[in-house]
């Protein structure tokens, strides 16, 4: 990033403008609702994701998704939501009536900006027009596809319960029924997978003009059926790094801008949803295993909070109310200490410049309780600013996870 005026380091800066401890300022509220089921668990997933029963308690889950939220609601008086999302598990699992139910009890408990984003994760082996059409009536604006890859024998080599044809359909059944900020999830270093085959899952994605492209390594996630028995043919690091370049210089030829790590955008489109995670704004989660995080500008707090995971116990849990909070799986408050790295985890998967002004409102933290970690990723060539404005250089991006460690206190 280039700079204009005279360079100031962090602290100096704070000596003229923190005299006084900064007030935490809640950022935008989102909401995060889990549909837990799938048809199968995929061997790569860790996520909170059960195969599906033979009948879906959709019902019953339905009640508990409100008593669940009408629990929360005291953290969130007075706020606005500015996006939801239904994430698992399957979420297209559940009919639209559901999802338009659900909808309808969240905005009449709370308040919702006009034009808020609201997404629903779909896979494409679940697609239907109907159901489309009535998302999109239910009040879904956004859908993002779990495709993985458009080749059949990846598919296969991921679990997934799609083919190639059926992800296209997918998508233009969508597109039919009026839906057309949409996004596409893809992943490379895949077993057996050659740079061909990597370049050409992207053009098959960039082909269907999605709003949005995510595009992720495949990694064997502890506590997977990969992580105990891994795929064989996994491209080397070398390779799987060249695959990497080589997409994201043909996303960006496709005019996606790449503004997180894994996510590339058509102007404007950016997931308004995933943006409030890594801003380290605040979010509400319910739904099994369920995270949220809210932030208390009265009293300085940040609390994170989770929801039982197991299905039947959360919906056992909220059976009969829940007046206890039974539902809740823990809550954990985000202590001063911990609060550098918890917003930099967050704020440097962003390409976009921060400001030191919101690292203090999001953390209620002086700009000095990071000044010697800025300093030290500026003299390593990670970060580049002007003592109140930082980016992350080319060598910051590559290596993210040592810049975000050196925030980590004790």
């Amino acid at each position: 990033m280039h700079t204009h005026g005279e360079h100031c380091a962090p602290d100096c800066a704070h000596d003229r403008a923190n005299d006084a401890a900064p007030t935490l300022v809640p950022g935008p509220l989102a909401l995060y609702i889990h549909i837990p089921w799938c048809v199968r668990k995929c061997p790569y997933c860790d996520f909170n994701s059960h195969q599906r029963p033979q009948e879906l308690p959709v019902a019953e889950y339905v009640a508990a998704l409100v008593r669940d939220l009408e629990f929360d609601l005291p953290n969130v008086w007075g706020r606005t939501v500015h996006s939801v999302f239904f994430g698992g598990g399957t979420p297209s699992l559940f009919p639209a009536s559901a999802i338009n139910e659900i909808l309808s009890a969240c905005s009449a408990r709370l308040r919702f900006a006009p034009g808020a984003e609201v997404t629903l994760e779909c896979n494409p082996g679940t697609a239907e027009f109907d159901r489309f059409e009535g998302y999109r009536g239910a009040g879904v604006n956004r859908l993002s596809f779990g495709v993985q890859s458009f080749d059949d024998g990846c598919l296969k080599a991921l679990g997934r319960i799609h083919d190639s044809r059926e992800a296209e359909r997918a998508v233009k059944l969508a597109q039919d029924a009026g839906l057309d900020n949409l996004n596409i999830d893809l992943m490379y270093a895949l077993p057996s997978q050659t740079m061909a085959m990597a370049l050409h899952d992207v053009e098959r994605a960039i082909a269907l003009q999605p709003a949005h492209l995510s595009h992720y390594h495949l990694t064997m996630e502890p506590n997977t059926v990969f992580a105990a028995r891994p795929p064989e043919g996994l491209p080397d690091e070398d390779d799987a790094w060249a695959m990497q370049e080589a997409c994201q210089q043909r996303i960006a030829e496709a005019g996606f801008g790449h503004y997180e790590i894994s996510a590339y955008a058509k102007p404007g489109r950016q997931c308004r949803h995933n943006l409030a995670y890594w801003t380290y704004a605040d979010y509400l989660g319910i739904g099994a295993g369920a995270h949220g995080k809210i932030s208390f500008g009265h009293d300085g707090r940040i609390l994170r909070r989770w929801k039982k995971k197991n299905p039947r116990e959360y919906l056992a849990a909220l059976a009969a109310g829940s007046p206890d909070g039974a539902h809740i799986g823990g809550d954990e408050d985000v202590l001063m200490p911990a609060r550098p790295f918890d917003f930099m985890l967050n704020r440097l998967r962003l390409h976009a410049p921060f400001a030191l002004t919101e690292f203090e409102q999001a953390t209620g933290l002086s700009r000095s309780a990071i000044a010697t970690e800025i300093a030290t990723a500026e003299s390593r060539g990670w970060l580049e600013g002007n003592g109140e404005v930082y980016a992350l250089t080319a060598q910051g991006r590559n290596f993210n996870n040592d810049l975000v460690s050196l925030f980590l206190k004790g």
